[in-house]
């Protein structure tokens, strides 16, 4: 079933620990990914069997696989934890998928490993399809992210602040390596695991930094790159990670550890949902920021390979970070155009996108739906000076959507063309925190088709589904979540 082409694994015994999966009582198929298994060469018809359900239980080890799990360390709310790793996940290796890219298979929540710090091991099945549900929204909104292949109940029960049904995610990503990968060996002095880590993460993510005159200095350019980018598309969609510590930082630039995630309702850049981030450091308008510092963290790991010279080094990397705070701008300001329908370049676009959150915060005004609604505004008359349906249009939004409709008039951008590029910006689903709690309690007292109903709407983020209106309403005041939850 999956042919597997290993390598991480083939690095020194100090970066991984061979064991296989503990197995589990009685597995059962909740949930798989057709679409993404035939991305992946494989076929869903024969990982919906007893003996592919087995495996992805972890109650077998297929042939080619090379179970490890991985070592690394890693800032957790700004304090250094010289040893974590995966202490619930074991990665079982590396297929190649249609596109001929080389994709991770892990599950997570397949037993106890040496790096579980007294922990279970386990996962329990609400946190297993919450990370399903949004990762998947995720890709759909063509954000880089972790997949998940499948989810697989297990029979056993979890034990957190109560019992919970057990389960185990199949979880799929461009690679596995962190931060926190870079700051174990650097914790240790291990210089050489440095550079082993740099050349395996350059070959398999950025080869084109291989070809560079200075290759870890690339290395550090293409990392910092992409983390801005995908910060700026978190922000675009309303995405809030959570736990931005540094051992939740792929340097392959994907979206990763989905825990206490959530999407806002009613904007606010102080929004926060994680139940264990009291102080709000990974807040809404703080994500940008904590992405500069992880990157900070990196970028001192490299330092030993960038150059001998400590000074050089030092200067090297500074010059690098110091690019990130445009690099980022430049991709949130290009992503908000394409929201607001614009496409030419004028130098008060940012002060007119500022000014419409602005008009969101004070009016308490639902982010994506306002976002969405102006793709009707640009034509329509009744309604025309308010940006919710029903709201008190305030002074501040009338002179908002006046200011918005000047520029507009700027743009040389046919109609057809403007509304094509904002629903394509604006998605009308997102996995709404009321929905996803809905779709999680069904599931867990046995009933999967709100998961099925939901997943399909999330599926087609950008098109409008007449008969699925009711997802993207925000929710009542009953229905507010107030707080999200790792699950660990």
């Amino acid at each position: 079933m999956f042919d597997f082409d290993n390598t991480y694994v083939d690095l020194p015994d100090r970066f991984r620990t061979r064991l296989d999966p503990t197995p589990v009582s009685a597995p059962k198929l909740i949930k798989l990914n057709y679409n993404l298994a035939r991305q992946l060469g494989l076929d869903p018809d024969l990982l919906s069997t007893a003996d592919s359900i087995s495996i992805l239980a972890g109650n077998r080890v297929p042939e080619g696989a090379d179970p490890i799990a991985m070592a690394y360390a890693g800032h957790q709310f700004g304090s250094f934890v010289p040893q974590l790793g995966d202490g619930r996940a074991i990665l079982l290796g590396e297929i190649l998928g249609t596109d001929d890219k080389r994709y991770d298979i892990q599950l997570k929540g397949s037993g106890r490993t040496p790096y579980s710090r007294g922990g279970d091991g386990r996962a329990a099945l609400g946190p297993v399809l919450r990370e399903y549900i949004i990762c998947e929204a995720m890709a759909a909104l063509r954000i880089p992210t972790t997949r998940a292949l499948a989810a697989v109940s297990t029979g056993d029960w979890v034990y957190r602040e109560t019992v919970f049904p057990g389960a185990i995610l199949t979880r799929v990503a461009k690679g596995l390596v962190r931060v926190g990968t870079f700051q174990y060996f650097a914790a240790r002095g291990d210089k050489v695991g440095i550079r082993t880590l740099a050349d395996y993460t350059i070959a398999r993510h950025y080869p084109h930094a291989g070809r560079a005159k200075n290759s870890y200095r690339a290395l550090l350019n293409a990392v910092i790159e992409a983390q801005a980018n995908l910060m700026a598309r978190w922000m675009l969609v309303g995405f809030i990670h959570g736990v931005m510590n540094t051992d939740n930082m792929s340097v392959a630039g994907e979206t990763i550890d989905y825990g206490p995630c959530a999407f806002m309702d009613t904007f606010h850049p102080a929004t926060v949902y994680s139940s264990i981030d009291h102080a709000g450091r990974y807040a809404y308008a703080n994500q940008p920021h904590a992405a500069h510092w992880n990157l900070v963290q990196f970028a001192q790991c490299l330092l030993p390979i960038i150059a001998e010279d400590e000074t050089s080094a030092i200067a090297q990397a500074q010059d690098a970070i110091d690019a990130y705070p445009e690099l980022y701008q430049t991709a949130w300001l290009k992503g908000v155009r394409a929201k607001l329908g614009l496409v030419q370049e004028h130098e008060a676009d940012r002060q007119l996108a500022e000014g419409l959150f602005a008009v969101m915060t004070n009016n308490k005004l639902d982010f994506t739906n306002t976002f969405r609604r102006l793709c009707d505004l640009t034509v329509t008359s009744g309604g025309a000076d308010r940006l919710a349906p029903g709201e008190d249009a305030s002074r501040e939004s009338k002179d908002w959507l006046a200011k918005w409709r000047q520029r507009l008039g700027e743009e040389s951008t046919g109609y057809d063309d403007r509304i094509s590029t904002m629903q394509s910006a604006n998605p009308a689903y997102i996995p709404r925190n009321h929905r996803v709690e809905e779709a999680l309690k069904a599931a867990e007292s046995g009933d999967l088709q709100p998961l099925e109903k939901f997943t399909h709407v999330l599926s087609r983020p950008f098109e409008a589904q007449p008969a699925f209106a009711d997802f993207a309403a925000p929710p009542r005041p009953e229905q507010v979540v107030q707080a999200t939850f790792c699950g660990t």
